[in-house]
């Protein structure tokens, strides 16, 4: 594995620190319940669509699992296969290398109501949530695909270097 790649690696572990430890405290009280921030899963959208959607189905199925121990203990897996199953049908629809910036924000929100709806999904399978899918997008599956559509307006461009940087690195490899 180069350095980009593990680089990449390390960036995905520190946001989701991040997303345990500071985020938190700066979601006000109000909100605190409605959004659900996941920048791990904002990268992986990037992975997908810059990158390769199997570098990504791999980091959402190893960083879900992650989420689920950590955060959700209810049902193990649940976010591992959300993650995954979002992140490689959101990059076998948009593998576009060089995206403009209006079809990725478009991939943020999808990509987001995708995992969002796949979690909802399986939490009604197994009884454990009772409100009806109306509410759910309402209350809980827009203001974190709004917050999601902000947090991947900020990364935009430091991300998309990267990436296109580690694609670049793996075809002069791949050349060699």
């Amino acid at each position: 594995m180069n350095m980009r790649r593990s680089v990449l690696v390390l960036l995905l572990f520190l946001l989701f620190i991040l997303e345990g430890t500071i985020l938190p405290w700066l979601i006000p009280d109000v909100w605190q319940m409605r959004i659900i921030p996941n920048l791990v899963f904002v990268i992986l959208l990037f992975v997908a669509v810059y990158h390769h959607r199997h570098t990504a189905l791999i980091l959402g199925l190893t960083f879900g699992i992650l989420h689920d121990v950590v955060f959700y203990g209810r049902i193990l897996g649940a976010h591992s296969f959300a993650m995954g199953l979002s992140a490689y049908l959101i990059g076998l629809l948009f593998q576009i290398p060089r995206a403009p910036l209006p079809l990725m924000m478009t991939v943020i929100l999808l990509g987001s109501l995708l995992e969002d709806s796949v979690l909802f999904g399986i939490y009604s399978v197994f009884n454990l949530n009772q409100e009806p899918y109306s509410w759910a997008i309402l209350n809980h599956m827009l203001p974190t695909m709004l917050f999601h559509f902000a947090i991947a307006l900020i990364l935009y461009i430091p991300l998309r270097r990267q990436l296109e940087l580690i694609k670049k690195e793996k075809s002069t490899e791949e050349a060699a």
